[in-house]
C-alpha cells in the first residue's frame, strides 16, 4: 500500500511535469503549422507523443497495442472504444493514428489540457444540454467530411466495473450520416491499473490495446444506428471476453 500511494504520487508529480513543460511546444507547432496543415496532422501526432510520454513515466502501466496495421494511412474512420479508465484518455494515443476527440466540455476548461485540445480542434460536448449535443454531432459530420477520423467512447463514461456498458447511438449515426467504417477499439486492463474513483493506482497492469477489423459502410448501409450500435457492442463484448481470457 506504501509502494502504491508513493508510486501514484511520483507519478502523477512526472505527469504534471511533462504536462506543463511540453505545451509550449504544442503552441509552437500549432503556430508554424496551422496555415497549412488543415487537419493539423503534426499537433496531434505532438500530442500523441505527448500522451505516450505520461505512459512511459507512470511505473504501474505496461502498455501493448494489437492490429495497428488494420488503421490504413488516408482512410477516414469514426472509432468506438470502451472506456475503463482515466488513463484510456492518453493510452489511445498509442496508436500512432489522426483523429479528433469527442470529450465532455468540462475538460476544455482545464488549464493546460484545455488549451491543448482547442490548439487540436477536438470537439466538446455537453452531455446534459440538447443544443450542445446537436452542435457536436454537425462539428462531428463535418470532420469526417474533411476526411478526420474520430475518437469515440460509446459508453458516454468510464465502466464502473471494467465490463463494457450499453452504447449510445451518436457514433453510429456519424458513421451512417458520412458513410463512413466504423473502427473498433478494445481496451483491457486499465480498470484494473486506476479504478473510475480514486487517484492511486492499484497494482503493476499489463494494459492492451486491441484494434479490431474496420467495419465497411457498406455492411450496416441499410441498417438503423440501433442495429449497428447492437452488433458492434455485441462483437466488442465478444473479443473483449476472448482478449481477458487469453484466447
Amino acid at each position: 500500500m506504501v509502494f502504491n500511494f508513493l508510486g501514484s504520487v511520483i507519478a502523477w508529480l512526472l505527469v504534471v511535469l511533462i504536462y506543463i513543460g511540453y505545451f509550449p511546444i504544442a503552441f509552437f507547432i500549432w503556430l508554424v503549422t496551422v496555415l497549412f496543415d488543415r487537419k493539423l496532422r503534426m499537433l496531434h501526432l505532438f500530442t500523441s507523443f505527448w500522451g505516450v510520454s505520461f505512459v512511459s513515466v507512470i511505473p504501474f502501466m505496461r502498455l501493448k497495442v494489437y492490429g495497428r496495421e488494420k488503421i490504413k494511412p488516408g482512410s477516414t474512420y469514426v472509432m468506438v472504444c470502451n472506456h475503463q479508465s482515466l488513463v484510456d484518455i492518453i493510452a489511445i494515443y498509442r496508436i500512432y493514428a489522426h483523429f479528433k476527440w469527442v470529450s465532455k466540455r468540462e475538460l476544455f476548461n482545464v488549464p493546460i489540457l484545455g488549451w491543448t485540445l482547442r490548439l487540436n480542434r477536438y470537439i466538446p460536448v455537453d452531455r446534459a444540454n440538447r443544443a450542445s449535443h446537436l452542435k457536436m454531432m454537425k462539428q462531428c459530420e463535418d470532420n469526417l467530411l474533411q476526411g478526420n477520423s474520430l475518437m469515440i467512447f460509446p459508453e458516454g463514461t468510464r465502466s464502473k466495473d471494467g465490463a463494457i456498458q450499453a452504447f449510445k447511438e451518436g457514433a453510429f449515426k456519424l458513421a451512417s450520416t458520412a458513410k463512413v467504417p466504423v473502427l473498433p477499439i478494445l481496451i483491457s486492463g486499465s480498470h484494473e491499473a486506476l479504478p473510475k474513483k480514486g487517484l492511486l493506482f492499484t497494482k503493476v497492469q499489463r494494459i492492451t490495446i486491441k484494434i479490431l477489423d474496420p467495419i465497411p459502410y457498406q455492411t450496416f448501409a441499410n441498417s438503423t444506428p440501433k442495429e449497428t450500435m447492437n452488433k458492434v457492442h455485441d462483437l466488442m463484448v465478444d473479443e473483449f471476453q476472448r482478449v481477458n481470457k487469453g484466447l
